[in-house]
């Protein structure tokens, strides 16, 4: 795919806070990429971004307050071009070469898939869950009463994977791409969750509006982990059980709406648990 194609077809969002030389390498590696629009979102403390931003050219969206980073990203997307696709990462992803025009390329291909993943690595090189499927009410517990002290358990390995056939429920929202149109017509990222779970209950949204969610493996990125979040770490477990809680509620049905309460004690009893263990 040729380098005016990406560039044409794409806008990048990164929300940024606090990711310093972190922010810098990622916006280069778009940029890399073909992608001439990228909008960053200052999360941080006013004027906390800027410093990597020198002379790299970007959209730059000073909300003045951490908007959390559905919200952000939002914002981002309200202030960019009307390109065809949206490019949503984290600050602290590297995009590796032709990334991008893999990913737009099996949305150019695909009709039917709405919203795309690439293939998320670790700064050692080990792959990244970043595939993974809906959990039920059983997995879902399991998953959350067994991984704080057992995490290779089989539960947690279940839910942080594609599906037999190869097919994902969702992935991770570090780095993925989605059509500007299908983003928009499923209301963007939900504003109620101010961090973790936002890119699920996006992929539920986007499933629910009847297009499929995908990942390819040869569209790879590098992400590393928790760069943002060290600076709350304790706010940010509240934050990632509050807002498991809430996809839960939101998404559970029938029978399982009548279990949420059940769901609701076992993540406090889980977050209590990494509180004080510190493994999450």
């Amino acid at each position: 795919m040729s380098v005016d194609t990406v560039s044409s077809r794409v806008s990048a969002i990164v929300v940024d806070y606090h990711a310093g030389e972190a922010l810098a390498a990622c916006i280069d590696s778009l940029h890399a990429n073909a992608v001439t629009e990228v909008v960053v979102v200052e999360n941080g403390e006013e004027g906390s971004t800027p410093p990597a931003l020198a002379e790299r050219d970007v959209v730059l969206v000073t909300p003045r307050m951490n908007l959390g980073y559905g919200r952000g990203v939002n914002r981002g997307v309200a202030a960019s071009a009307r390109l065809e696709f949206l490019l949503i990462s984290n600050p602290d992803v590297v995009v590796h070469e032709n990334a991008v025009a893999l990913l737009v390329a099996y949305l150019s291909a695909h009709p039917n898939v709405g919203l795309v993943g690439p293939q998320i690595l670790r700064t050692d090189g080990t792959v990244y869950p970043s595939q993974r499927v809906f959990p039920d009410f059983w997995l879902a517990g399991l998953h959350a009463l067994l991984s704080p002290l057992w995490p290779r358990n089989p539960a947690t390995r279940r839910y942080r994977s594609a599906r037999a056939d190869g097919t994902v429920d969702w992935v991770s929202g570090a780095c993925f791409m989605v059509r500007r149109d299908v983003f928009e017509q499923v209301g963007g990222f939900d504003e109620r969750y101010f961090m973790f779970a936002e890119d699920m209950a996006l992929c539920w949204q986007v499933r629910e509006a009847g297009f499929v969610v995908a990942a390819v493996a040869e569209a790879t990125v590098t992400h590393v982990e928790g760069l943002s979040r060290r600076r709350e770490s304790r706010a940010m477990l509240i934050a990632h059980h509050r807002s498991a809680m809430r996809f839960e509620w939101q998404t559970a049905k029938g029978f399982r709406r009548l279990l949420a309460p059940v769901a609701s004690l076992v993540l406090g009893l889980r977050l209590c648990v990494v509180l004080v263990t510190g493994r999450s």
